[in-house]
């Protein structure tokens, strides 16, 4: 019986020490895998990171992909204004070197002293200045501004009103802002200095809107810089609201004609010599060109680099062929004539004295001299005044 009771104590003893010594195997294994899972935790945090740096890395190189590409793109359209540039003034020499061959009898191939071509290139400028003087008695040279006459306060801030110059005509034309499609028709200056002016006047709605102040009216057509474009002018007949003719206007477009007046990109004039367009080149330090324009075919008949800066330039207009570029400062000085360029170069900057303005409001947004009464349309300040120049006659002797 005792040794029955002893197998069966011996059994449980037996079995009490296999069950420990299990559970501390499986205590071990539990804490290998635990250290596996921690190692392969730490890998994956490890590969993740990794991961990570190397998204930083390709966002960072694609950004810097990005940035070459724009200052491409920048470089791009440089060399490609540069290159417009240099066809534009290969086109001018080509047409003053054929104006030349069709001038000039045939000569035998000998070399040419530079003094003999210097003479023949000013003899060709003579023919073209010669040629845009025919029926026109242009003589008249603008020596001061002897008053002011204050019009009336009407429309925005900045704006345009002139009178077509043609003969027999008394219209006058509203513009106001300098981005808009509906310009304003009075009969007479007295119309529009009525206080219901508003209503008496004809709304002509124009088939494009047009940019800045720089607007030309003569002969029943307005000639403006269309909005939205670099350098296209438009050709509208007044009565039908139709655009009969387009033009563009090589090299301008890149830089505002007057840095004063950014809006104004393209200034349209007339003058007794026809219709004129005025623009800023940057290729030529920032410096003013004047195209001579067929206002019938709107064409370019001629071009002439001059001396004036568009730097702290307000407004131009020409007289007898004449340009008078006003200055002032960005803080609303007193305007005056500071350069002229005569394509007729019978008179220069050098020879006249600054030509001062009455003192007024801030700035002149346009200017627009009148060929028939010898009057200057400006607009200042929402004012629409008048100037009354004094002129004499040009010595040509």
């Amino acid at each position: 019986m005792y040794t029955w009771q002893l197998m069966l104590v011996a059994s449980f003893l037996a079995l009490e020490t296999g069950l420990s010594h299990r559970s501390t195997q499986d205590m071990s294994m539990l804490q290998y895998y635990d250290r596996r899972i921690a190692h392969l935790e730490d890998r994956l945090t490890k590969y993740d990171q990794t991961i990570q740096a190397y998204e930083q890395k390709l966002y960072d190189l694609s950004k810097e992909m990005r940035s070459h590409m724009d200052r491409l793109n920048v470089y791009k359209l440089e060399l490609r204004n540069q290159v417009d540039s240099i066809a534009m003034r290969m086109d001018r020499a080509e047409r003053d070197i054929e104006y030349l061959e069709n001038n000039s009898p045939s000569q035998p191939h000998v070399d040419i002293d530079d003094r003999i071509l210097e003479r023949q290139v000013k003899d060709a400028l003579q023919e073209t200045r010669r040629k845009l003087n025919l029926k026109t008695d242009c003589s008249a040279i603008m020596t001061s501004v002897k008053s002011l006459k204050i019009v009336k306060k009407a429309g925005d801030v900045q704006g345009a009103w002139l009178r077509d110059p043609s003969k027999g005509s008394t219209k006058v034309y509203f513009f106001s802002g300098t981005s808009n499609s509906t310009m304003l028709e009075f009969t007479s200056l007295q119309a529009f200095t009525e206080d219901n002016y508003f209503q008496a006047a004809r709304k002509v709605y124009l088939p494009f809107p047009w940019q800045g102040t720089g607007h030309a009216v003569n002969n029943g057509f307005v000639y403006y810089h269309k909005a939205g474009t670099a350098n296209e002018i438009v050709k509208v007949h007044i009565r039908n609201q139709t655009a009969s003719d387009t033009m563009l206007l090589q090299g301008a477009g890149r830089l505002p004609a007057y840095s004063l007046m950014p809006q104004t990109f393209i200034q349209l004039a007339v003058d007794e010599l026809g219709l004129w367009a005025i623009h800023a080149d940057p290729d030529f330090g920032g410096k003013l060109v004047v195209t001579k324009l067929d206002r019938t075919r709107l064409e370019v008949e001629h071009t002439w680099d001059t001396p004036c800066k568009s730097k702290d330039a307000e407004v131009a207009f020409l007289v007898c062929g004449t340009l008078h570029v006003v200055y002032n400062t960005p803080y609303s000085g007193r305007s005056s004539v500071q350069c002229l360029f005569d394509i007729h170069d019978t008179i220069h900057s050098r020879e006249m004295l600054p030509i001062f303005f009455p003192k007024r409001y801030t700035s002149h947004s346009s200017m627009h001299y009148h060929p028939k009464d010898k009057q200057i349309y400006a607009w200042d300040d929402g004012y629409q005044t008048i100037y009354k120049v004094d002129t004499r006659r040009k010595n040509t002797s």
